[in-house]
């Protein structure tokens, strides 16, 4: 745990979630992001979380995807398994993750529109327990449960962070003075967020990038960690096109955004399940495919 507390002070890479020309998983298509991230520096990666579409797989996908992301990795850095939905698939796939050897349980908040913060609570004993003592990290995509309720939540046996998802930096200020001092705060709205999350405590953060610009994404959190703020933020207006494009749409241009950067790339990854956008506009591709050519990643050399 001492090793997966540390990492998550890193960046935690969100993987694609690969579908052939049928729209159907191709796992093995997994493999060179993993290992271009492994080889740029990335700390932690996670399988089927957003940028993996997991409100668009089902238990049986989600369950494969697990597995195939832990094959890719081999043990080399944590594999943190995205969990979530209805009681029975979340601690289903709890219990499939633990045995495909993920070393955490990230717990999607759930978006059930009659969620009660005690109801929350009980929702993650469930997971923790089908997920026989894993690590939990809480995925808190909404605030508005309140300051008590995430304190109660992060007091939870075995939770051990919480990557922050809202737009919030002085609530995030608030919950980590309430909550208890073990838990890890990361910045769960990529780069573009992370150096006022910085600011008012958090530790590392979540990134769709790695798919796509690895180096860029290390870069930037070193940059964070030294405490050199000038040098992190020339780093993320260089990249700064990209995450724009993925949070058009209200945001439903996110994963499109990493898999139209992916085939520029000459690794198709196949396209977005709806409700995402996908294909992207032929607006959003021209200006893509300027970011990848300054970028230098269109096309790139295989890792």
């Amino acid at each position: 745990m001492t090793d997966l507390t540390q990492a998550l002070t890193g960046i935690s890479g969100i993987l694609a979630t690969p579908f052939d020309d049928d729209g159907r998983l191709a796992p093995e298509r997994q493999g060179p992001i993993v290992e271009r991230a492994l080889a740029a520096g990335v700390h932690i990666l996670t399988a089927n979380g957003n940028t993996g579409e997991f409100y668009s797989l089902t238990t049986d996908e989600a369950e494969t995807m697990v597995r195939a992301a832990a094959g890719h990795i081999a043990g080399r850095c944590p594999l943190v398994a995205g969990i979530g939905r209805a009681i029975p698939d979340a601690c289903r796939l709890a219990e499939a993750s633990a045995k495909a050897g993920a070393a955490a349980l990230m717990i999607h908040q759930p978006p059930d529109p009659f969620v009660a913060p005690r109801g929350v609570i009980d929702y993650v004993r469930a997971v923790a327990e089908a997920g026989g003592g894993l690590p939990l990290i809480l995925y808190l995509r909404n605030d508005g449960i309140g300051t008590d309720a995430i304190a109660r939540l992060c007091g939870i046996e075995g939770v051990i962070g919480v990557k922050w998802a809202t737009p919030n930096p002085m609530k995030l200020k608030a919950a980590i003075e309430a909550a208890p001092d073990r838990i890890v705060w990361v910045g769960g709205l990529a780069e573009v967020w992370a150096p006022a999350f910085y600011a008012v405590g958090a530790r590392g953060f979540t990134s769709g990038l790695i798919n796509v610009w690895p180096e860029r994404s290390v870069a930037i959190s070193a940059a964070l960690e030294a405490g050199d703020y000038t040098h992190a933020r020339v780093l993320i207006a260089g990249m700064q096109v990209f995450e724009d494009i993925r949070a058009e749409e209200q945001g439903g241009a996110n994963v499109a955004g990493v898999k139209a950067a992916l085939s520029l790339m000459g690794e198709d990854c196949g396209g977005v399940r709806p409700p995402g956008a996908w294909p992207l506009t032929d607006d959003q591709m021209t200006r893509l495919r300027a970011f990848m050519n300054d970028a230098g990643l269109s096309p790139r050399a295989p890792i």
